[in-house]
């Protein structure tokens, strides 16, 4: 329950404020609301311009509406575990994408769905050598840190991606 002094539909507004790019269900999680409750307060929000909701992979994240559209896909797609572990290792410097996939520990094929969004955002670039093998690297790399800083991941969002990790493995 909120106090009072503190309505439910500010509170949301500035939960998403304090933490850009979280989706629908991590914000009813951490803010212990009723999916409906949640749903008509962010829709009144949205109509009065004060949170953005933008469809990333799948599912909707929230912002506020001062942060700028390309970095608010690039912090949804850094909510996914897979996706934020991939960036981090390329913060090292290039490298193909099987060394990435293994030292994320997942399988290729789960990594190349991660990279399509990433190379679709400009995060991620793919280079080919004159024999025609990938190399992954960061477009930017002191952006796509400044943009990691301002992620902090839901256990729940982290559980969620380390299962799929364990069925990949249990899959090859």
């Amino acid at each position: 329950m909120t106090a009072p002094t503190e309505p439910t539909r500010e509170r949301i507004a500035g939960y998403v404020a304090a933490h850009p790019g979280l989706h629908f269900n991590e914000l009813v999680r951490r803010l212990d609301l009723a999916p409906g409750q949640a749903q008509y307060h962010l829709r009144r929000l949205r109509r009065a311009g004060r949170v953005v909701g933008e469809e990333v992979s799948g599912r909707t994240h929230y912002f506020d509406p001062a942060v700028d559209p390309v970095e608010r896909r690039r912090l949804a797609l850094f909510r996914r575990e897979t996706a934020r572990d991939a960036v981090i290792e390329l913060l090292d410097g290039p490298a193909p994408p099987d060394a990435v996939a293994e030292r994320v520990g997942v399988a290729r094929s789960t990594l190349e769905w991660h990279l399509d969004s990433l190379v679709d955002a400009g995060v991620v670039e793919k280079r080919r050598d004159e024999r025609g093998r990938v190399t992954l690297a960061l477009r930017d790399p002191e952006e796509t840190a400044r943009s990691l800083r301002r992620i902090e991941p839901s256990l729940p969002d982290r559980l969620l991606d380390r299962f799929t990790r364990l069925v990949d493995a249990l899959l090859e």
